[in-house]
C-alpha cells in the first residue's frame, strides 16, 4: 500500500518537475539568443558550432534550475494533492507525514545526486570547453573578416588595411596598421606581408608582420621616429570580435576541485584570490545539499489547500528561491571582502533553510498552525492587558 502511494506521490513530482526543467533552462537560453543571433547572422558560424555551444552552457544552467524546478515540482504536487483533499485522505487512512515525505525525499536524493555530478565534473568542463570554443570562433572571424582593399576594425585599438590577400588567404601583402591600443601612442605600421598566427594554448592570435617599419610622431608633432624591423608581432585583442572570450589561464568557476585545492596550495596567493578558490571549494557541494533542504522546506508549504495550485507554487517557489539567492550572494559578497570566513557566508543559506524546513515540517506532522499560534498568542496577550 505504501509502495503504491509512494510511486504515485513521486510520478507526480518527476512529471512536473521534467517540464519544469525543461522550461526554466530554456528561459535561461534565451538569454543568450541575441549573442548566439549574432554568431549565427552577422559572425557566420555554423549551426553545428552554435549547438556545441549551447551544449556546453547546459551544465551551468543545469546548477541553477534543477533545485528551483524540483521546489516549484514539489510545491505543485503537493498543492495539487492538497487542493483535491488526497493529503486529508491519506491522513485519514493512517499514513503519516513522514511516510508522504519519503517519495518528496527520494526526489530530493535523485537531484542531488545529478547536481553533484553536474557541478562536481560536467561545469568546470563546459565553462573551460566554452571559452575554448569561443576562442576559436574568434580566430576564424579574424581571418573571415579580414578583406582586401578594406579597412578592418574589428580588433581593440587596431585598425588593418591589406592592400592584396591571395586565393589561399594564407598572408597579406602590403599592409598598413593604425596602431593605438597603447594609450598616449599613435604608430603606423607599414609591412610587405602579414600572417595571422594563433596558438590554442594560450588562446592568443598575433599578426606576424615582415620587411615593414613603424613611424610614430610624438604628440606634440615635434618629434618623428622610424623604426625599420624584418619581423615584428601585434597581439590582437578579439574581445571586440567575439563578446565572452579571455585568457587561457582558468578562472575558479573553470577548475575542478582538484584544481581548486591544489591552486590553493600554491605559496604566493594573496588572500583575495585564496578567498574566491575557498568559496568555488564549498560551493561545490553547498549548491547540490540545496535539493535536500527545498524538498524539506517544500512538503509543509505545499500542503496547503488552494484552488490556484500553480500559481501558488510557482509564487512560493520565486519567494523561496530569492530569499535563498540573496543570502547566498549576500554571504559571498562578504566572503569575497574579508567580513566573513568562506565556511560562514557560503553554508548559512543551507543551514537556515534546514531548520525552518524542520520546523515547518514539524509543525505541519502535528498539524500546528503558525497563524493560529500567533492569533492565540496576541488574544491572550490582549486579554492580560
Amino acid at each position: 500500500m505504501h509502495k503504491i502511494i509512494s510511486r504515485y506521490i513521486f510520478k507526480e513530482i518527476a512529471f512536473s518537475f521534467i517540464i519544469i526543467l525543461f522550461v526554466l533552462t530554456f528561459v535561461l537560453l534565451m538569454g543568450k539568443i541575441l549573442q548566439i543571433m549574432d554568431l549565427i547572422v552577422n559572425k557566420g558560424i555554423s549551426i553545428f558550432t552554435i549547438a556545441k555551444l549551447i551544449s556546453f552552457l547546459l551544465p551551468a544552467f543545469m546548477l541553477f534550475t534543477v533545485p528551483i524546478a524540483l521546489l516549484i515540482a514539489i510545491l505543485i504536487a503537493m498543492g495539487r494533492l492538497s487542493a483535491d483533499n488526497e493529503i486529508t485522505v491519506l491522513k485519514a487512512s493512517g499514513v503519516s507525514l513522514t511516510q508522504i515525505y519519503y517519495p518528496v525525499a527520494i526526489a530530493s536524493l535523485i537531484t542531488f545526486i545529478i547536481t553533484i555530478i553536474v557541478g562536481y565534473l560536467l561545469v568546470p568542463q563546459s565553462n573551460f570547453a566554452t571559452k575554448r570554443l569561443l576562442f576559436t570562433i574568434a580566430q576564424q572571424n579574424a581571418s573571415i573578416g579580414i578583406k582586401e582593399k578594406v579597412f578592418n576594425a574589428d580588433f581593440k585599438g587596431i585598425l588593418l588595411y591589406a592592400e592584396k590577400i591571395p586565393p589561399k588567404g594564407d598572408f597579406m601583402e602590403n599592409v598598413l596598421i593604425s596602431d593605438n591600443h597603447i594609450k598616449g601612442e599613435q604608430n603606423t605600421i607599414l609591412a610587405k606581408k602579414a600572417y595571422l598566427v594563433a596558438d590554442a594554448d594560450s588562446m592568443t592570435v598575433m599578426l606576424r608582420l615582415e620587411s615593414g617599419s613603424i613611424h610614430s610622431v610624438s604628440p606634440d608633432l615635434k618629434n618623428y621616429r622610424k623604426i625599420d624591423f624584418k619581423i615584428y608581432d601585434i597581439n590582437l585583442d578579439l574581445s571586440s570580435a567575439i563578446s565572452g572570450i579571455s585568457e587561457n589561464s582558468k578562472t575558479s568557476v573553470e577548475m575542478t576541485m582538484g584544481e581548486l585545492l591544489e591552486k590553493r596550495r600554491k605559496p604566493g596567493l594573496d588572500k583575495a584570490a585564496i578567498r574566491e578558490l575557498a568559496i568555488e571549494v564549498h560551493k561545490k557541494f553547498s549548491i547540490p545539499l540545496s535539493c535536500i533542504f527545498f524538498g524539506l522546506l517544500a512538503l509543509p508549504l505545499g500542503i496547503k489547500s488552494h484552488r490556484a495550485v500553480k500559481s501558488r507554487g510557482v509564487a512560493v517557489a520565486i519567494i523561496v528561491v530569492s530569499i535563498y539567492y540573496l543570502l547566498r550572494i549576500g554571504g559571498e559578497a562578504f566572503v569575497e571582502t574579508g567580513h566573513l570566513s568562506p565556511e560562514v557566508g557560503v553554508w548559512t543559506p543551507n543551514i537556515i533553510f534546514a531548520l525552518l524546513g524542520i520546523y515547518l515540517f514539524y509543525m505541519a506532522d502535528r498539524e500546528i498552525s503558525l497563524l493560529h499560534m500567533l492569533k492565540v498568542s496576541f488574544w491572550q496577550k490582549f486579554r492580560t492587558n
